[in-house]
């Protein structure tokens, strides 16, 4: 029987501006992929993201050109050849696992025999703000019950923002991510400051193209690819630059390849992150059989929405409640 399959995209207003080195955001814009085969009905979700040269509507056409081949059957397999990495497989290589999944009767994490516990702790974001502003919504997330807080930078105000957030947060366990911002110039001395008020992970402090930089760089807090590390091809470089990685299903063009590059990660040597873009439950959904495998879980893109999609997760701040044990989840939403 043939599949059916719709590609649409939603946007998703944001209850506060995400705002980061790179800009500012109020909504959450996403593509969707439904596919339907023998009346079992499955979904896939990505971010189209600007900084890899991605649009909806780029995302969207990369989709529909493979749209003959899913309705005829298309495996995942196949489609790792016929798409590159990048938000447009994720959602079609998504969809493709939460349709096996439920033509089994299961849900993705059980299709996969792996096991979650009941509830687990994700990083809640501090975005840019002044430091008095980032240290109150520091103290208020960790009010909320919040213990692993990620504090988004730029290349200004460095020690006036994280001298106030750990003064607001003492026990809190923080990592930053500098998105690209900084320089090489003067990385030593925030990665001292850093270390010295307790910082656990940097995540990608200089531009992907300056890697080369972080070479023999003697450093007192490990550094994590994000925008450095796509698929597994992305490892040889990072050797000996970078100590951890931060896996995301729109960077990896779906879990198939979020799978191996864990995997062959883990084999190289490097510690893990599960990272996510804004968006829906779906999307975390569709993450959550990566999270035994992780050292940090930074999950809480839904948690920046106004409303999220049912059936949704259910999160507090710093919590995703996965209650495996209660029959099937909306993980596979």
């Amino acid at each position: 029987m043939m599949r059916s399959v719709k590609v649409y995209q939603e946007a998703w207003p944001l209850h506060s501006p995400f705002v980061i080195a790179r800009g500012s955001r109020s909504e959450a814009v996403v593509v969707v992929v439904e596919l339907e085969e023998e009346g079992v009905r499955a979904v896939g979700e990505c971010t189209p993201y600007p900084r890899y040269g991605e649009s909806v509507a780029s995302v969207m056409a990369q989709i529909m050109t493979i749209v003959p081949q899913i309705e005829a059957g298309l495996d995942r397999a196949g489609l790792q050849k016929l798409l590159p990495a990048g938000a447009a497989r994720n959602a079609v290589d998504c969809a493709l696992w939460d349709l096996d999944a439920r033509r089994a009767g299961d849900t993705l994490e059980a299709f996969l025999e792996v096991t979650l516990p009941d509830q687990h702790t994700t990083a809640q974001t501090v975005v840019l703000g002044a430091p008095e502003q980032m240290a109150s919504n520091a103290a208020l997330l960790w009010e909320k019950g919040a213990r692993l807080l990620k504090i988004k930078l730029d290349d200004t105000f460095i020690t006036e923002r994280m001298v106030a957030i750990r003064g607001a947060v003492p026990d809190a366990t923080l990592i930053v991510d500098a998105n690209e911002s900084w320089h090489a110039e003067g990385l030593a001395a925030r990665c001292q400051l850093l270390a010295d008020l307790g910082v656990q992970m940097l995540e990608q402090p200089l531009p992907a193209s300056d890697d080369r930089a972080l070479e023999n760089f003697i450093h007192p807090l490990p550094i994590c690819a994000d925008e450095s590390c796509h698929t597994r091809g992305s490892l040889k470089t990072l050797a000996g630059r970078y100590e951890m990685i931060n896996i995301k299903l729109d960077k990896t063009g779906g879990l198939t390849e979020a799978l191996a590059l864990a995997r062959q990660a883990t084999e190289d040597g490097f510690g893990l992150m599960l990272g996510c873009m804004l968006c829906t439950s779906r999307a975390i959904g569709a993450a959550l059989p990566l999270i035994p495998q992780m050292r940090f879980t930074d999950l809480d893109g839904p948690t920046w929405l106004a409303v999220d999609v049912e059936p949704a997760l259910r999160f507090t701040p710093g919590q995703l409640y996965l209650y495996s044990d209660v029959g099937p989840q909306p993980s596979s939403s």
